[in-house]
């Protein structure tokens, strides 16, 4: 009703002001050490109000198994808990994996993996490094599995997609690496970005 629109707007606007102060905040301080940011962060959050499907209520448990070197070691971490917790999350999240495409899962932990890494990287270095990736998927150079899943979902509408190869053990590491590789073909360009500018100041990742 009514009562719960102006709820809903006041909400709003106490958010926008308490941004307003934490941008002003952080435009008087001179500094990038990232502990300083994070106290400054920190006076102005909220704990949210969680809903109880909500993922980050199981901080924990995917703390716990999506840390895993491996696809593999991440299915089995799950496998192991299930039986131990009563969520039909985690037995959602590996019915999920198991039905995804081998190739496309090594390649977003990879890709998670080289976020990690990219906290010392440029943020231009990061973004050729998703481009590539992507224009990779987009040729097919080294899997069809895109086009297989369009035509699974969007064309014949089966659900019943056929990865190649269909396995984990199958996608290896070295091929998942070239995802990542500048694309030999003259007609894709690699990812060219202007030059950033510092403005005389020394750009520290705040990761």
């Amino acid at each position: 009703g009514d009562g719960s629109a102006g709820l809903g707007a006041a909400g709003r606007a106490q958010q926008r002001w308490r941004l307003a102060l934490l941008e002003e905040s952080l435009k008087k301080v001179d500094t990038s050490d990232p502990f300083a940011i994070c106290g400054i962060i920190d006076q102005y959050s909220q704990q949210p109000s969680l809903k109880e499907k909500s993922a980050l209520n199981r901080l924990e448990i995917i703390n716990k198994c999506f840390s895993k070197r491996t696809v593999e070691e991440i299915i089995a971490s799950l496998e192991q808990e299930a039986p131990n917790v009563a969520d039909e999350w985690v037995a959602s999240a590996i019915q999920s994996l198991r039905k995804a495409s081998p190739t496309s899962l090594k390649i977003s932990l990879r890709s998670w993996v080289q976020i990690r890494e990219g906290r010392t990287q440029t943020v231009g270095e990061c973004l050729r490094r998703e481009y590539r990736m992507v224009c990779h998927v987009m040729r097919g150079d080294f899997s069809r599995d895109f086009f297989e899943g369009c035509r699974a979902i969007l064309l014949d509408k089966d659900r019943n997609p056929k990865w190649m190869p269909p396995w984990l053990e199958e996608v290896h590491d070295e091929v998942v690496e070239k995802y990542f590789s500048k694309v030999d073909d003259p007609e894709w360009e690699d990812l060219d970005l202007p030059p950033r500018r510092s403005h005389g100041r020394r750009l520290v990742p705040k990761l």
